[in-house]
C-alpha cells in the first residue's frame, strides 16, 4: 500500500491544494484528477453521485497519481467504510457536534484496535497492490465544524485522539453561527467569520492537525494559506465548468455582436 500523499506534503512542510467532484462522472474525475491537485474529493453528501457513481470515479483518478478522498453524507458506519473499501484515502465527515461524534467518526476510520472498521477492501487492496493495517496509519480522518455546537464543542473536539484535521465548511458555519444573519457562501470576509475561522484554526494548531478551508476563489485561498491552513479547496467541478462556459458564451456574443 503506497503511502498517503497528503501526509507526505505535509511532513515537507507545504500546503495542500484540494479539488472537488460534485458531478458523478468518471471521465469528468479523470479530467480535474490531470490538472495538478494534491487530492480530489469526492462529494456523496451533496454531489449528483452514489456508489455506483464514485467507485468508478475513484478508479479513473487513479492513473494521476493525485490523493482521492471523499465527503460522506453523514456520521454512518457503512458509507464511511465503503467509500474507505473503494479506495478513498481520506473521509471527510460533516456535522461534527462534539468529542463523542468526533471519537464516533474516527473509530470508523480505524481498524481495531484502533477502531472499529471492518476489513473488506475491496477494490482498495487492488488499486494499492494490497492492503493491510498499515491503513490505520495512512487514512485521514477530518472532522467538519459546521454547526453552532460543534464551535460551542471546538476545542474538546479537535483534541480527539485519531482525528487529523478538521475542515471548515464556511456555508454551513455562517447558516449556524449567525442566527441567521448571515447567507450561505464561501470567501467570508464578515469580520466575525474571519475571527471564527482563525479561532478554529488556531484550534487546530493548539492540537497539533491540520486545518483545512473550502474557499470559492484561488485568491482566497492563498489567503488563508498565509493565514497557516494546511489545506485549502477551491471551487468544484459544477462551478468551473459553468465559469468557463459562461465566460466562453459572453466572449462570443460580444465579438459576434449578438
Amino acid at each position: 500500500m503506497f503511502r498517503n500523499g497528503l501526509r507526505e506534503i505535509w511532513d515537507s512542510g507545504r500546503p495542500a491544494l484540494n479539488g472537488w467532484l460534485s458531478i458523478g462522472n468518471s471521465f469528468t474525475a479523470e479530467i480535474m484528477a490531470a490538472q495538478g491537485y494534491d487530492s480530489l474529493t469526492i462529494d456523496i453528501q451533496h454531489g449528483a453521485l452514489d456508489y455506483s457513481s464514485f467507485l468508478p470515479m475513484f478508479q479513473a483518478m487513479r492513473a494521476s497519481g493525485v490523493v482521492p478522498m471523499a465527503r460522506v453524507p453523514w456520521r454512518e458506519p457503512g458509507i464511511v467504510m465503503k467509500a474507505l473499501d473503494a479506495g478513498a484515502m481520506g473521509i471527510i465527515c460533516p456535522m461534527i457536534n462534539n468529542a463523542e461524534e468526533a471519537a464516533e467518526f474516527v473509530s470508523f476510520t480505524r481498524y481495531p484496535p484502533r477502531g472499529q472498521r471492518s476489513f473488506g477492501p475491496t477494490r482498495a487492496t487492488v488499486a494499492y497492490g494490497g492492503y493491510d493495517l498499515s491503513a490505520n496509519d495512512e487514512v485521514l480522518a477530518l472532522a467538519m465544524i459546521e454547526t453552532r455546537e460543534g464551535v460551542e464543542n471546538l476545542d474538546a473536539i479537535a483534541a480527539t485522539p485519531g482525528l487529523d484535521g478538521l475542515y471548515i465548511g464556511p456555508a454551513d458555519l455562517a447558516l449556524g453561527n449567525s442566527e441567521g444573519r448571515l447567507p450561505p457562501g464561501f470567501d467570508r470576509e464578515e469580520d466575525e467569520m474571519i475571527a471564527l475561522i482563525k479561532r478554529i484554526l488556531a484550534a487546530c494548531k493548539a492540537n497539533g492537525i491540520k486545518a483545512c478551508l473550502h474557499c470559492a476563489s484561488p485568491d482566497y485561498a492563498a489567503r488563508a494559506i498565509g493565514w497557516g491552513f494546511d489545506l485549502t479547496t477551491v471551487s468544484n467541478d459544477v462551478r468551473l465548468l459553468a465559469e468557463a462556459s459562461a465566460n466562453s458564451v459572453k466572449r462570443w456574443r460580444e465579438l459576434a455582436g449578438s
